[in-house]
């Protein structure tokens, strides 16, 4: 085809070829495999190292040559950096076998009515350079083929990168926005992306160091999809502002997701499609380590198959499922982590709180130590009180610092298995229906070290085991202690242990410190009514461990 040129200007500058990644052994199982033995305590130095190094290309724009083009494709098939500018009624291919090519873009229009706005079938390394206060809008075609290979505006085979600090605008007309088969790597500018599927996809790995990215979407907003390779399919967040509106998952990563810095704000779940409606998802592990996180997400708002490691980052989380939802295991060891609305606020198999500010509202259970298991541990409830004669599952809830507040209609604090409390400070305002209790545990639930503050019904009432290390008391109230109330316990001498408002309507109080001494009579006050509790036994009908209730 003849082509005619408006504006793409040729440099003689060359840039080093990468190495190219060997070929994976591993099967489509590798990703659901290494979830199920992932260790939750690795940070994101740990995750990063274990992945493939995306390294962002070299964006110098030195030395350009300009040819120009008005319509038609666009071929570029030697190394170098090219400026387009201008409008480009056609499309712009980079096939250059393993040379690197560098695109300046400059206040360029590239629309395509047949294929991608710009795609890179063959290249070493391609870096887009968004020019300092330029606008560059990519458009492509409305549909693509079933077996397209390129099928996205801007479309890349080979590692790319994009930066500089001019503005990007993408429209994914016919499938996704931004794709790149291998890595795709941002670090700055202003990149505003809609799609009609995905909005920007690194197969291999996504990696955002800086930049101010907006997604609106009608599959993914973020997604890197290789789940063939243990190395590869991760989404690492660095840096910069992302903001993602999407129909199905906000930031999906077929392994790996780790965040760092920068601010996220993901609304995910905008499709009425059978899909994904996640807000941060994983399927090995996640580690949200730094920077600030609001989601609003139909269904779990942080979720991975695998592990959740919640290390540093500042969670604001509205879910219509689970607030932090892990298949494994789940740790909270610092941070800010406040669930605004969930169904049940934080749930796995396996979780540990030893730091950071947590606080849940959920519409049932607050915390739940529970799973898909088919098989459990076969046992009754050990210790004193109640004892349900629930079966024991594989599962834990362990407190070992931190603050976790809990505002629960179903159970608080719940686990379908064993709880440990050795540390920190555990508040649950919990359910003011019967059937549920601000406590429940199946197995032996013991108390060590902390504080615990449990208010809620009385008709499911539970307490710790009566031989735990530190000391606790349980008072039932004879009628129903209305919210705004202050619970005075005080001690024989008259010395007063603690006061607690109560937040809710509740007929039982539950509370345990260091102040506490098992076997020791204590005087609990509410409004005008008054009651001795020895420390250590369950009030009648409640106490011990709870009823596996989900």
């Amino acid at each position: 085809m003849k082509q005619q040129f408006l504006a793409v200007v040729l440099s003689a500058v060359l840039l080093a070829g990468c190495t190219s990644k060997p070929a994976s052994t591993t099967t489509s199982s590798t990703a659901s495999a290494a979830a199920s033995t992932v260790d939750v305590q690795q940070d994101a130095a740990a995750v990063r190292a274990a992945n493939s190094n995306a390294d962002a290309a070299t964006l110098s724009t030195a030395g350009a040559k300009t040819i120009t083009a008005t319509q038609g494709t666009v071929t570029i098939s030697e190394a170098g950096t090219y400026r387009l500018t201008g409008t480009i009624d056609g499309q712009v291919v980079v096939d250059a076998g393993d040379a690197d090519v560098t695109l300046l873009l400059d206040n360029v229009t590239i629309t395509s009515t047949t294929s991608a706005a710009i795609a890179v079938t063959a290249a070493g390394e391609v870096a887009v350079v968004l020019a300092d206060g330029s606008t560059n809008t990519l458009s492509d075609t409305s549909s693509y083929a079933e077996d397209a290979d390129v099928n996205a505006a801007l479309y890349s085979a080979a590692d790319l990168t994009i930066g500089g600090t001019g503005t990007l605008v993408v429209h994914g007309n016919g499938n996704d926005g931004i794709t790149g088969k291998d890595d795709l790597t941002i670090t700055g500018g202003t990149i505003e992306v809609t799609a009609a599927d995905d909005g920007i996809r690194g197969k291999d790995a996504l990696v955002v160091t800086g930049g101010a990215i907006t997604v609106t979407a009608g599959g993914d907003g973020l997604t890197a999809d290789n789940d063939e390779k243990a190395d590869a399919g991760y989404v690492d967040l660095r840096g910069g502002t992302v903001g993602i509106t999407a129909g199905g998952d906000g930031v999906s990563a077929a392994t790996d997701l780790v965040v760092t810095g920068g601010t996220v704000t993901v609304d995910a779940g905008s499709s009425n499609a059978d899909t994904s409606k996640k807000g941060l998802k994983s399927g090995v592990v996640t580690v949200l380590e730094g920077g600030t996180i609001t989601v609003t997400a139909t269904d779990d708002a942080v979720h991975s198959d695998g592990a959740v490691h919640l290390h540093g980052a500042a969670l604001t989380l509205s879910a219509g499922d689970d607030g932090v939802h892990a298949e494994n295991a789940l740790l909270i060891d610092a941070g800010t982590v406040h669930v605004t609305r969930s169904y049940e606020g934080i749930e796995s198999a396996d979780i540990t709180v030893s730091g950071g500010d947590t606080t849940i509202v959920s519409s049932d259970d607050g915390l739940n130590a529970s799973g898909n298991a088919t098989t459990d541990t076969a046992g009754q409830n050990q210790g004193g009180g109640r004892g349900g004669g629930e079966q024991v599952g594989p599962y834990k809830a362990t407190i070992t610092g931190g603050t976790l507040t809990i505002d629960a209609e179903g159970d608080g604090f719940d686990s379908n298995g064993t709880a440990e409390i050795t540390g920190g400070t555990v508040v649950v305002n919990g359910p003011t229906r019967s059937g549920n209790g601000a406590l429940d545990v199946n197995g032996s639930f013991t108390i060590s070290g902390g504080e615990l503050v449990a208010t809620g019904s009385a008709g499911m009432a539970v307490a710790p085991a009566t031989d735990s290390a530190q000391g606790w008391l349980s008072a039932t109230f004879s009628g129903t202690v209305a919210a705004g109330t202050a619970i005075r316990i005080t001690a024989a001498d008259g010395t007063e242990i603690a006061t607690v408002t109560t937040t809710k309507a509740i007929q039982n109080l539950v509370y345990s410190s260091a102040k506490i001494t098992s076997g020791t009579q204590y005087t609990v006050t509410a409004g005008s009514s008054t009651s001795a509790v020895t420390a250590g036994q369950a009030p009648a009908g409640g106490g011990g461990f709870g009823g596996g209730r989900r």
